[in-house]
């Protein structure tokens, strides 16, 4: 519990044992958050943040992806379609590992699952249509804002990645300063 004097506000010190956080196994915990948003906080016994990060990290990733029609998240790393987007996609964790499943099905030749959403676009030739450019033209600004909230997903999830591993950010105490000699007083 933090105690204060009536009159004279403080902030509590980093030291305090009321502001101590259990981080059990930070590397697990870490891992876990990244698999699942929010899981390594509720290993933590941190529940209000784990939900939080929960709930709003697997909002924007799935409302990105719904407004991509499942097109936006993909892996593909061929000549003609370097997807770069997808390294910051994955930080999501296991909502975003389908796509790897479905890379490997369509470049091995078999038909993607789920009727192809997460699947990359066909390789493009001369005698297939350009299936990339058909989901820009079909989609337009959605498919850019799409690839926008999976990624900014997959990045804020990295954050709370490092907060299940470090635990909470606790600024240090003001300290008294000694007056500047050469500043005159006000």
């Amino acid at each position: 519990m933090i105690m204060a004097k009536q009159d004279a506000p403080t902030s509590p010190s980093p030291s305090d044992p009321s502001l101590e956080v259990d981080l059990r196994n930070p590397a697990l915990a870490a891992v876990l958050a990244w698999l699942w948003p929010g899981a390594g906080h509720l290993y933590q016994g941190r529940n209000i943040k784990g939900v939080l990060f929960m709930v709003c990290i697997l909002a924007t990733y799935f409302f990105g992806l719904v407004l991509g029609q499942g097109h936006v998240v993909y892996a593909s790393w061929q000549k003609s379609d370097r997807r770069w987007q997808y390294v910051c996609q994955v930080g999501v964790g296991l909502p975003a590992l389908p796509a790897l499943i479905q890379n490997r099905l369509v470049r091995s030749g078999k038909e993607p699952l789920f009727g192809g959403i997460m699947a990359p676009p066909n390789v493009v030739r001369e005698d297939l249509p350009d299936e990339l450019a058909e989901w820009n033209k079909q989609l337009s600004n959605k498919f850019d804002l799409g690839i926008l909230y999976t990624m900014v997903a997959g990045l804020l999830n990295v954050l709370a990645i490092c907060d299940a591993f470090a635990g909470p950010f606790v600024p240090a105490p003001d300290e008294e300063k000694a007056p500047d000699p050469d500043k005159p007083p006000s």
